[in-house]
């Protein structure tokens, strides 16, 4: 997500504090939203990819390999 998207997003929760917002304007804000929180998981998603673990035995085991491929319930 850019930062344009995200200035938006802030203007349009600043304009729903103000004065409120116009249908469309709701529904814009909504779907920038989700499209935030997608990201936001995307990139925790990679983070968590990347974690390479050690078990007492010394072998490493990289949790994106192990658990990657796993749906959340």
């Amino acid at each position: 997500m850019n930062q344009k998207s995200i200035d938006r997003i802030n203007a349009l929760y600043r304009k729903s504090k103000a004065e409120g917002l116009t249908q469309a304007e709701k529904s814009e804000q909504e779907v920038l939203r989700k499209e935030f929180i997608a990201s936001v998981r995307n990139n925790l998603k990679a983070q968590l990819d990347r974690i390479d673990v050690q078990n007492p035995d010394g072998t490493i085991v990289n949790l994106g390999e192990t658990h990657g491929n796993q749906t959340a319930n």
